[in-house]
């Protein structure tokens, strides 16, 4: 007689892996997301620390990565700067791979939010943060990259540029499903009489020969016109980048957040919640799912 046959469930987690240059609001946005989620949505969640230098969190970490490691500790034995400091906590967690999973597989049925560090160079062309979730996305962890960027960016062409191509290059590098963020929404909105175009212009990343006018009209820009063509061209050709907008006093302004986020790591397909055919065929077609209709345009 043979034997029934066992079917194996695997588990599955999700979460979101917040990144971003230092200021860009990302530990606060930790913090806010933390208690919206939890307070506002019923969520399990769960708030993972691996900034190794992040002493002003303003949430209690389920997983500290200060408890493994330190910047200031690297900095004192090996007498290394802060930047070269953290990119060896970054390695020295990637070695160390298994005391994070250790404490991960610790953590049952809860959301996970990552806070990072800020140091760009750890998203542009450092691999071990990209090794790290690569191996979790292996064990069924589906997250999704928040690229937080300020908002203040957009008031001059030369570091909306910039901005563009940080989002972009982090966007190869790590390799995850992305959202790119602009934050402090609400001091943008009340310098938006500054910009030099709409909201929308810096939101949907449009037609960006017009930026390129004002690149080569710039003071400093004027002189490198072939070089702002050639980044121009190169965003416009990948077509990648856009922005989703965050007041993280807002509450709507968060829900529409967590809905990109939601559909970038596949939560609105997979999670536990319950989840009904209409709502999943209208976010298959880019309709707005139920959830999404309470939320309205927080300008």
């Amino acid at each position: 007689m043979l034997a029934p046959k066992r079917t194996k469930v695997a588990e599955n987690y999700f979460g979101q892996v917040v990144i971003g240059p230092p200021g860009s609001g990302k530990t606060t946005y930790c913090g806010k997301v933390y208690d919206f989620y939890k307070d506002k949505l019923n969520r399990k969640v769960e708030v993972v620390n691996l900034d190794p230098a992040n002493e002003n969190m303003n949430y209690k970490p389920a997983i500290d990565i200060m408890k493994l490691v330190t910047v200031e500790d690297v900095m004192d034995t090996l007498k290394l700067g802060p930047n070269g400091a953290l990119m060896y906590c970054m390695e020295y967690l990637e070695e160390n791979f298994d005391w994070l999973l250790n404490k991960l597989v610790q953590i049952k049925n809860s959301y996970l939010i990552f806070d990072m560090p800020g140091q760009v160079e750890l998203y542009t062309h450092h691999g071990s943060i990209k090794k790290i979730f690569e191996k979790l996305e292996k064990l069924g962890y589906h997250l999704c990259a928040v690229h937080m960027v300020d908002s203040h960016y957009c008031s001059d062409p030369a570091k909306f540029i910039s901005t563009l191509l940080l989002s972009l290059s982090t966007m190869m590098q790590i390799a995850l499903p992305h959202v790119n963020v602009l934050t402090k929404a609400d001091l943008l909105k009340k310098n938006a009489d500054k910009l030099d175009f709409n909201i929308d212009f810096y939101t949907d990343v449009l037609n960006l020969d017009y930026l390129l006018e004002l690149l080569d009209d710039g003071p400093f820009t004027n002189k490198y016109k072939k070089l702002n063509a050639s980044l121009v061209e190169l965003v416009q050709d990948y077509s990648l980048v856009s922005f989703v907008l965050l007041n993280v006093n807002s509450e709507k302004s968060l829900l529409n957040l967590k809905s990109a986020i939601d559909k970038a790591n596949g939560y609105i397909y997979g999670s536990g919640e319950e989840r009904s055919i209409q709502a999943l065929l209208s976010c298959a077609v880019g309709s707005r799912t139920e959830s999404e209709r309470y939320d309205t345009d927080f300008f």
